[in-house]
């Protein structure tokens, strides 16, 4: 049945079970004001799902403190398919929901897991999930259905999310932001008046009808409560102009009514609906205990379930959320305790010790420091189920309850630190506050200002930051060596992306104070080696830095692949790129990605996504860039996370695309700009100048190169210099030339790679003329050659191919230019192609024309697809990097097989995919 006013809307719902009927899954996010008619929609979806299993839950204000609450409310049913989940879902799934002993998971692993859980009963059966009350969901279930939400498409799965308008103490529901949603208006006046004839079926004083039309405003649920009574008793006040529409909001009306609904009954079932509302369970043996710990018989309740506040069967429930918040709200804080300590009295402190912890918190007058030591103990729980959250949630109160002011201050930096793990810096900057407030030892007071920069960084990477993460690295070094050591480590890490816009710090000076830190321990640890190795770079430059360099990559090279460190790994790998390391970027860049799947570390994998696709193109496997960019962008979908623009342009400038890498670059650098992190501009201009050296701009290639060369960036003011040495050689500035050569061969010897020593002998062949040049070109194929560096060594054959027509040997020149269009083409590189073509016309021959592979007309994300297919993957193993469902998975392969007109996996394997 349709309900009243909401045709279109009850059309909306339908419209997505059927698709989820036909296996197009999807997610669609209700919301509005309160009672204007959420919860009766999700009941007509619960009604027209013929044949759908149907799992509903609602959020409570109550339960946001408990991480996974709500998770485990929809999961625990369907946990019988739980052993379908590869083995690391299966543990991360298990410690969320607190049934089973591991590190904490990482968040988006949960979310994987859910999202197969939920797959798996799908297939079973086509199923709605109902979430109604997402504002008040707690934050770890929250980020974990919206993830789900996020990666459904073929799993015959519905989900459908029911929130209330942000509101003032409502929780964040920015994880939903993007979803699909469907706005609920109020009703029109001609339904307002149809729905309040059914609500009051007897006539109404004239005056009384429009008034409560008025007030209501629309609002079905106020149609219905304020229609509640006996219109004559209600006649006097309204007439009298009592409530006038402007006064208070619809809602906050809605909740008056209740409450006058409540104040009528008698004191003992008062008391026990308050106790309902403070037990957020809806646990029907729980409420008689507690109400027997009050001293409530059970005949209490039933004044409650005649004025329709409280329905108790298996579960108790409230006929609306204003309801349980209205009596929760118009209840003195002396009662609140008292409820709160029968509560905390009626739970089991075995089997749910952290809500018997949290009752008996909210029992306490002033302070208490047993309830406290119970709260900390919720908060190592919560931690290690992965709910940072939740964690953060218990030491805050544990703080407040705290007698001594050092526990307080001790439990406040606590859950400051649980609350930047988790994302709030704001939460965390209030809660440093109050820690600072102390007293503190030494050690403590140094903790609190290496959080405040922490936090600082993550907020805005601002230019002051590395200047604050020196001071609490200075404070922490006769206190914790290790810890100071990590402190100037990560003020190092900010200077080097503020760059030249550090205030008063920038990476030298950062490098300079950082050299009197403590002395590592023996054996020293690897983040150890690597600050050693980047303060050696920053004070006494590349040569001096080298060695400690190979120091460090030997080291990290040098742990066992599954080890963690993957914190510092992106700085480590950079450092491979700064030694023109072929081998050791691409084994780091492979660790990196292998480690951030591995834990599900979603917040980390775009970073380790953009390194290895960096490594990629220099490797000339273009096709590969493009189907990680279509990774990162599912991913960055998936998590809400702001899209990186770094490799989108970078395969841009490859492919000579200059429109988009232009309007890229700008967009990186007005970022970066805003951000203040000049490394990101050095990197925009980086891919510029390889852009236009590609596409025969060199005046604006040499500028682009000069104004990297000057940031003295750790990576790209080393890998920009053959683009210099190029770019001025042929836009005829020599001696900016030999000035860039002259940098770049000690660099390059002090590397001693093949593709150092390649690059450096290309880049004197540009500079050189008759003998010395030709050799200096057959030394860089030579060296390139026996490297991964694929792009560069096609490039080598160009440059030796242009020299040799420009010396008049065209036949030479012919065999050099197809080898170097044939490699360009085939890597995709098409403003370099497009380079050496021409070359090729000069010489009089012309360029082969470029054939269509099979696998063109797949998009990015099914190329990927079809690789890992290729390899020998399984649908599960491919859906577990992908973060996407088995059965997605499978839809896909369908469509690849279909384009390309095969019919099986051993099909795929023998194709052509490069």
């Amino acid at each position: 049945m349709l309900l009243l006013g909401r045709s279109a809307e009850c059309a909306a719902v339908d419209q997505l079970l059927a698709r989820a009927r036909d296996g197009r899954s999807g997610a669609l996010v209700v919301h509005g004001e309160a009672g204007i008619g959420k919860t009766a929609l999700l009941e007509h979806a619960r009604d027209a799902a013929a044949g759908f299993r149907v799992q509903q839950i609602a959020g409570v204000e109550a339960e946001m403190p408990f991480a996974f609450a709500a998770l485990h409310q929809l999961c625990a049913p369907l946990l019988d398919q739980l052993a379908a989940l590869p083995d690391p879902q299966q543990t991360a799934l298990g410690v969320a929901l607190g049934q089973a002993a591991g590190d904490p998971p990482d968040r988006f692993l949960v979310g994987l897991a859910a999202l197969g859980l939920l797959a798996e009963a799908a297939a079973e059966q086509p199923l709605l999930c109902l979430i109604d009350d997402v504002q008040w969901l707690d934050p770890a279930s929250a980020q974990t259905l919206a993830f789900v939400a996020r990666r459904v498409e073929v799993e015959q799965l519905a989900l459908i999310f029911a929130r209330r308008d942000t509101a003032p103490g409502t929780g964040g529901t920015e994880v939903f932001t993007g979803l699909p949603h469907l706005h609920l208006d109020r009703l029109g006046h001609a339904d307002a008046r149809r729905l309040l004839a059914e609500a009051v079926p007897a006539p109404l004083d004239e005056r009384v009808h429009d008034r409560i039309l008025a007030e209501a405003r629309g609002n079905p649920l106020a149609l219905r409560e304020l229609a509640r009574g006996s219109p004559q008793a209600r006649t006097a006040a309204l007439a009298a102009g009592f409530g006038l529409p402007d006064a208070v909001t619809v809602p906050d009306r809605v909740e008056e009514s209740f409450r006058q609904r409540s104040e009528s009954l008698p004191p003992a079932t008062r008391l026990l609906l308050l106790t309902a509302a403070a037990d957020p369970t809806g646990d029907s043996a729980l409420l008689m205990r507690a109400a027997a710990h009050l001293g409530i018989g059970a005949d209490a309740a039933a004044p409650a379930e005649e004025a329709g506040l409280l329905e108790i069967a298996t579960e108790v429930r409230f006929p609306h959320p204003l309801a349980r918040s209205a009596v929760h709200r118009a209840a003195t804080p002396p009662d609140r305790r008292r409820v709160h300590h029968a509560l905390a009295a009626a739970t089991d402190p075995q089997t749910d010790p952290d809500r018997r912890a949290w009752h008996h918190a909210q029992s306490v007058l002033g302070t208490d420091e047993t309830a406290a030591v119970e709260l900390e103990r919720s908060a190592d729980r919560a931690r290690t189920r992965g709910g940072l959250s939740s964690a953060a949630a218990f030491l805050e109160r544990a703080a407040a309850l705290s007698p001594g002011p050092a526990d307080r201050a001790r439990r406040a930096l606590a859950a400051a630190s649980a609350m930047h793990e988790a994302g709030d810096p704001e939460a965390a900057s209030d809660l440093l506050a109050v820690a600072a407030a102390g007293p503190l030892d030494a050690l403590q007071a140094a903790r609190v200002g290496l959080l405040r920069a922490q936090v600082a960084f993550h907020v805005t990477r601002g230019n002051d930051v590395p200047g604050m993460l020196l001071t609490a690295a200075e404070g922490l070094a006769p206190l914790d060596a290790a810890l100071s050591r990590e402190a100037y480590l990560q003020a190092l890490e900010a200077s080097i992306m503020a760059g030249a816009r550090t205030c008063g710090h920038g990476i030298g000076e950062v490098a300079e104070a950082a050299r009197a830190a403590p002395a590592p321990p023996a054996p020293p640890r690897p983040v150890d080696v690597l600050l050693d190795g980047l303060v050696t770079y920053f004070l006494h430059g590349y040569e001096a830095g080298a060695p400690g360099f190979r120091r460090t990559l030997d080291t990290f090279l040098g742990l066992a692949p599954d080890t963690g460190n993957l914190r510092w790994l992106w700085l480590v790998s950079h450092t491979a790129l700064a030694l023109w390391d072929d081998a050791a970027a691409a084994t780091l860049a492979d660790r990196h990605l292998r480690l951030a799947r591995d834990a599900g570390a979603l917040s980390t994998l775009p970073v380790a996504l953009t390194f290895h696709a960096t490594v990629l193109a220099h490797a000339g496997e273009l096709g590969r860039v493009s189907e990680l960019i279509a990774e990162t962008d599912t991913i960055t979908r998936a998590t809400g996370a702001a899209p990186l623009p770094h490799t989108r342009l970078m395969l841009a400038a490859w492919r000579g695309r200059r429109a988009e890498a232009s309007t890229l670059h700008t967009a990186a650098v007005k970022d970066a700009n805003e951000r203040g992190e000049a490394t990101a501009v050095t990197i925009a201009d980086t891919n510029l100048a390889i852009l236009h050296n590609g596409l025969g701009g060199y005046a604006a290639a040499l500028a682009a190169g000069e104004r990297v060369w000057e940031s003295g960036e750790l990576v790209h003011s080393t890998l920009v210099l053959p683009e210099l040495i190029e770019a001025a050689v042929r836009a005829g500035a020599p001696e900016r030339a030999a000035a860039a050569l002259a940098v770049l061969g000690p660099r390059a010897r002090a590397c001693g790679t093949a593709w150092a020593l390649g690059l450096e002998a290309r880049s004197r062949a540009l500079t050189s003329t008759g003998p010395a040049a030709e050799a200096g070109y057959r030394e860089a194929i030579e060296h390139l050659g026996g490297c991964r560096m694929a792009a560069h060594l096609a490039r080598a054959h160009l440059v030796y191919g242009e020299w040799l027509r420009r010396e008049g040997r065209r036949r030479e020149a012919r065999e050099q230019l197809r080898i170097a269009h044939d490699q360009l083409t085939v890597i995709g590189a098409d403003g370099f192609a497009a380079r050496a073509a021409r070359e090729l016309r000069a010489t009089g021959d012309q360029p082969r024309e470029r054939s269509e592979r099979p696998a063109t007309g797949l998009t990015e994300h099914e190329l990927h697809i079809a690789r890992l297919v290729a390899t020998g993957a399984t649908s599960r193993e491919i859906g577990a990097q992908l973060f996407l469902s088995p059965r997605t998975i499978e839809a896909h392969l369908r469509n690849i097989y279909r384009k390309l007109g095969i019919t099986s996996r051993r099909e795929l394997r023998t194709m052509q995919l490069s």
